[in-house]
């Protein structure tokens, strides 16, 4: 088993399962395509990233994953560092987000993949500038799509979740996966 990704919440996610994984990170272009929604790039790059490192394992089933924040329209992802993830948070206060998360499961020996996009909305408090500035200084979500990391300090700005799968909003859909390493012979747990 390979998780292809260099993301820390979703190698914590994986490691609920309680099955042996290694990490290689992909080379995947993340450019999103001209015109392309959140739902397709998502589950394009999952792909993507689960092709990339199948040379490295060619005998593994190897997990890709992705994860985009729209609202009002536009995709956001991660923030960076302090100024965007303010901006990002002033723009959702009050409203609601909807992030799209794409899985791929990539059986390199045969080459067959599943793939799905799993969606999660997150209702957002009405914000203030002061409580963006503390929030950002102590959680430093710059990592995140959406800039909030609902396993940590940033439910506090949250009003509600809607979805089936809580560790969809984390970046790694579980729920999803458990079925796909199903279909490919695993037994979980």
């Amino acid at each position: 088993m390979v998780l292809a990704s260099g993301s820390r919440y979703r190698h914590e996610l994986l490691t609920r399962l309680k099955i042996p994984f290694e990490v290689l990170v992909s080379d995947a272009d993340e450019a999103r395509h001209p015109g392309e929604g959140a739902s397709a790039l998502t589950e394009r790059l999952a792909i993507a990233k689960a092709q990339a490192v199948s040379p490295l394992a060619p005998d593994a089933l190897i997990i890709g994953s992705d994860q985009v924040a729209e609202y009002d329209g536009e995709i956001v992802g991660k923030p960076g560092g302090f100024e965007e993830a303010a901006r990002q948070l002033r723009r959702i206060s009050g409203k609601t987000a909807r992030l799209y998360t794409g899985l791929a499961l990539l059986n390199a020996q045969t080459g067959h993949v599943q793939s799905e996009v799993a969606l999660f909305e997150v209702v957002f408090r009405t914000l203030d500038e002061r409580r963006i500035t503390r929030y950002l200084e102590k959680e430093q979500p710059y990592d995140c799509a959406g800039s909030a990391k609902s396993e940590g300090l940033g439910i506090a700005l949250f009003e509600r979740f809607i979805g089936d799968d809580p560790t969809t909003l984390i970046g790694l859909p579980l729920i999803r996966l458990v079925r796909m390493l199903e279909a490919e012979g695993c037994e979980i747990p």
